[in-house]
C-alpha cells in the first residue's frame, strides 16, 4: 500500500494563495496521542519548524482541570533546498497548505527487524512553495511533515508545473537546532579515501559520549547518523535519514554551530574515488493531476525521534513506517545464524579443510549457515567452492559467500575482483550462487555516499532478489528503511564491529562500553551485522595467542539478544562445544536472529542496558553492564511475572558463569547486582 499521505505533495494546484513575505504564519501538527507537537513556521520568506512533546499538567485543587505543558526539544530549524533551478530556501512563496482530515494507520509486517508486526499512526502535514526564480520555469517544492506518537519526519518534493522535467539538488538548508547546553553521542564523519586500502567512509569511527554538542568532529566532516543527543531533564532526541534509494545521496549532519544548529552535509567530493556528484539528480513530480507515481521528485526522510526517556528511542520504528518496499521478494527469505572461521582465525582460515570444520560446526549447533570469507577465490577456488556448496547441502547448512565491492574507489585487494561491480557480471555471478544453493553474500568496501553509490547498492540488491539470495554489507554506509524497502536486505555493519577486538587491545578494553551504546543510536535504526559473541578468552586460533577478551561469557551471549541482525555471523569456534559450559553453548543453539517484538526496560547509553525481545511466545531479557564497577539493577518484567525462566549470570566475581531456573515473583522483578563487564540473561 503506498503511503496514505504521498498525494498530498502531487494534488491538482488551484489558485495561488500568496501572503505577504513579512506575515508570519505557524502552523501546528499534533501526534494522534496529542502528546507531540510539530510547529512549521513560514515567514520572511523562509521556512522553519520546531518540535517536542507535551506533558499533563493539573491544577492541585480537587477536579482542576488538566492542562498540557509544551516541552520544547528541537528549536527553531531551518529548512529549504539548493537546487539548480533556484534556492529553495529562501525567497519563498507559499503556494497552497494541505492537511488531512483524518489520521492515518499504518499496519505491516517487518521479517527482518526488532518488531514484526508494526501498527502506527500519523498526522500529516504538506506545503507547496516557490520562488521568483523557479516560477519561470512552473517547478514548485512541496515539503511534507508526517507526525507520529514521539516520532517526526519530512521530506521535500519537486512537482513539474512547466517544461522543466528533472532538477539537480546542490545541496539542503535543512537544520536541526538543539539548546547549547545538550550533550551528544555521535560519530564522526572521516576523510574520504584514506584508511585502509582507501577504504573510507565507511561509519566505523569511535563516538564521542555525552559531550558538549559543539565539540569539533575528529576530522571537521560533521557526524554520520544516527545522532543521539542528550536534553539533561527535559529528555533525549535522536536524529537519523531514511528512505535512501538510487534516486538521491545519502548525507550526515554537519559540525554544529556555537548556538547549536546542525545542517544537512551532502558527501564529500573525493568519495568512490573522485567519482560521481556530490549532490542528486531526479525528475520531477506531476502536478497537473493527484496520481502518484512512488519514484519520481522525492528527497529522503529526515527522522526525529524524542521523549522524556530513552523507551521512544530504543522502540522507535519511524525508519520503516515511512517508506515502501520496492519490489516483491522472489522467495520466502528466512533468518540465519552463521558460523564464520575469519573473525578469529582469519586469513589464513579461509582454505578448504577449515571451512568444512566451520560448516560441521554450524550443523553441531543447529544453525542455518556459515559464512565463506575473503580469500576464497585464491584459496578455494570455483571448483573448490563448489564442492563445499554440495557439502553444506548434506549437513543441512546454507552457504554465505564473501564479495568485494570492486569497481574503481577502492584499492582492496580480496576475492573474485570485479564480480559485483555492474550487473551484466553481478547477474551471471548470482546464477553461479544460487545453483549452489548459497543463502546470501556479503559485500564489502563502499567508501562513500554519493547517489552514484546508492545506485550501486540498490542495484546489488535487486539483483540478487532475481536470485533468491540475501545480502549483508560490510564496510559501509548506514541503512536507511532498507529492511522493509529491500525484502533480501539483511543487514549492514556501519559500525566499529567485532574484527576490532582480534586487532587491538583497547577495543577489547572498550567492548562493554560500546555493547552498552548501540542499542541506543546505531542498531535501534538500522539492522547491525557486528560479529559478536566470542566465548574464547583469548581471541586467537592458537588458545595463548591474541588479545583478551575482558568481558564475561554471560556478556557476550547477552550481546547475541542486544544487537539485533536477521542475519547473524557469530564468533565461536570448534573449541567452543567442549570448552565452554553446556548451558552457553545450550543457549546460543536456540537464541533466535529474527524477533516479535523489542521493549526498552531501563539503562543509558555507554553504561548499562536492559532490552527484553520476544521471539514468538518467548521472551530472552538480557541485562549489560558495560561498566568498570557493579551496576545494581532492579527492574520489573511484566511479561515474564510469575513465570519460571532460566536465569544466566556471572557470579559476585564475574567469573563464575552459572545456570538456574527462577520463578519470578507477581510483578516479575529482576534484581541483580551485575560485576563490571558482566550481565545477566533471562530466557
Amino acid at each position: 500500500m503506498k503511503h496514505p499521505f504521498l498525494f498530498l505533495a502531487a494534488f491538482a494546484l488551484a489558485a495561488m494563495i500568496s501572503p505577504s513575505s513579512a506575515s508570519a504564519q505557524t502552523t501546528r501538527v499534533l501526534s494522534p496521542d496529542g502528546l507531540t507537537y510539530l510547529d512549521v513556521k513560514f515567514a520572511d520568506g523562509k521556512l522553519s519548524y520546531s518540535a517536542g512533546y507535551r506533558t499533563l499538567v493539573k491544577g492541585k485543587k480537587k477536579g482542576a482541570k488538566v492542562d498540557t505543558l509544551d516541552v520544547p526539544m528541537l528549536l527553531d530549524s531551518p529548512l529549504g533546498v539548493y537546487t539548480n533551478v533556484a534556492d529553495f530556501s529562501k525567497e519563498l512563496t507559499l503556494v497552497e497548505t494541505q492537511r488531512p482530515e483524518a489520521t492515518v494507520k499504518h499496519n505491516y509486517h517487518l521479517r527482518q527487524g526488532k518488531q514484526s508486526e508494526i501498527n502506527s499512526e500519523e498526522n500529516g502535514l504538506c506545503l507547496v512553495l516557490t520562488t521568483p526564480k523557479a516560477k519561470k520555469s512552473g517547478v514548485r517544492m512541496a515539503v511534507q511533515f508526517s507526525v507520529f506518537n514521539n516520532n517526526i519526519a519530512y521530506r521535500y518534493r519537486f512537482l513539474q508545473g512547466g517544461e522543466a522535467g528533472s532538477i539537480i539538488v546542490n545541496g539542503e538548508a535543512s537544520g536541526f537546532r538543539f539548546p547549547t547546553d545538550a550533550t551528544a553521542f555521535i560519530c564522526p564523519q572521516s576523510d574520504p579515501m584514506i584508511g585502509w586500502k582507501r577504504t573510507k567512509p565507511s561509519y566505523e569511527e569511535g563516538y564521542i559520549w555525552d559531550e558538549p554538542i559543539t565539540t569539533r568532529s575528529q576530522y571537521g566532516r560533521g557526524w554520520t547518523f544516527p545522532c543521539l543527543f542528550h536534553e539533561g531533564d527535559k529528555g533525549w532526541v535522536l536524529v537519523n535519514e531514511t528512505g535512501v534509494t538510487s534516486n538521491y545521496c545519502g548525507s550526515h549532519l554537519s559540525d554544529a554551530t556555537p548556538d547549536g544548529l546542525f545542517t544537512i552535509a551532502f558527501p564529500m567530493e573525493g568519495e568512490n574515488n573522485g567519482f560521481g556528484s556530490t549532490g542528486a539528480q531526479m525528475g520531477l513530480g506531476n502536478s497537473k493531476t493527484n496520481a502518484y507515481d512512488g519514484v519520481t521528485g522525492f528527497t529522503p526522510w529526515r527522522t526525529i525521534t524524542f521523549g522524556p526517556t530513552l523507551k521512544p528511542i530504543v522502540e522507535t520504528t519511524i525508519a520503516w513506517d515511512v517508506v515502501e518496499p520496492l519490489y516483491e521478494p522472489s522467495i520466502d527469505y528466512q533468518g540465519s545464524r552463521n558460523t564464520w572461521s575469519w573473525i578469529l582465525w582469519q586469513d589464513a582460515s579461509i582454505n578448504y579443510n577449515d571451512q568444512v570444520a566451520f560448516i560441521d560446526l554450524a550443523a553441531a549447533l543447529g544453525w542455518e549457515g556459515c559464512l565463506i570469507d575473503g580469500g576464497w577465490y585464491e584459496n578455494i577456488g570455483r571448483a573448490g567452492m563448489e564442492k563445499l556448496f554440495a557439502y553444506c547441502k548434506q549437513k543441512g547448512v546454507r552457504p554465505w559467500v564473501w564479495y568485494n565491492s570492486n569497481g574503481g574507489w577502492n584499492d582492496a585487494p580480496q576475492c573474485a575482483r570485479q564480480a559485483m561491480h555492474n550487473s551484466i557480471v553481478r547477474k551471471q555471478e548470482m546464477k553461479w550462487l544460487r545453483d549452489g544453493g548459497v543463502a546470501g553474500i556479503k559485500v564489502d568496501f563502499f567508501a562513500g555516499d554519493k547517489q552514484e553509490t546508492m545506485r550501486l547498492y540498490e542495484g546489488i540488491l535487486s539483483d540478487a532478489n532475481d536470485y533468491g539470495i540475501q545480502v549483508i554489507f560490510h564496510g559501509c554506509t548506514l541503512p536507511r528503511g532498507w529492511e522493509r524497502m529491500y525484502p533480501n536486505y539483511c543487514s549492514s555493519e556501519a559500525v566499529l564491529a567485532s574484527e576490532n577486538l582480534y586487532f587491538s587491545q583497547d577495543f577489547c578494553n572498550m567492548e562493554a562500553r560500546h555493547a552498552c551504546l548501540h542499542p541506543f543510536v546505531r542498531n535501534t535504526v538500522a539492522s547491525m551485522e557486528y560479529g559478536g559473541t566470542a566465548l574464547q578468552k583469548r581471541l586467537h586460533r592458537e588458545p595463548n595467542k591474541g588479545n583478551t577478551r575482558r568481558t564475561s561469557d554471560v556478556f557476550e551471549l547477552g550481546t547475541a539478544i542486544a544487537f539485533q541482525s536477521s542475519g547473524q555471523n557469530f564468533a565461536l569456534t570448534p573449541r567452543n562445544l567442549t570448552e565452554q559450559p553446556a548451558f552457553e553453548i545450550d543457549f546460543m543453539r536456540q537464541v533466535p536472529t529474527q524477533w516479535d517484538e523489542t521493549r526498552f526496560i531501563d539503562g543509558y547509553p555507554g553504561k548499562y542496558i536492559v532490552l527484553a525481545r520476544r521471539s514468538g511466545d518467548r521472551w530472552y531479557v538480557c541485562a549489560l553492564n558495560g561498566q568498570k564497577q557493579v551496576q545494581n539493577v532492579k527492574v520489573e518484567l511484566p511479561m515474564l511475572a510469575g513465570k519460571q525462566v532460566n536465569w544466566l549470570s556471572d557470579g559476585p566475581d564475574g567469573k563464575s558463569p552459572s545456570a538456574q531456573q527462577v520463578t519470578l515473583d507477581k510483578r516479575g522483578t529482576l534484581r541483580a547486582d551485575i560485576p563490571g563487564e558482566c550481565a545477566v540473561v533471562l530466557y
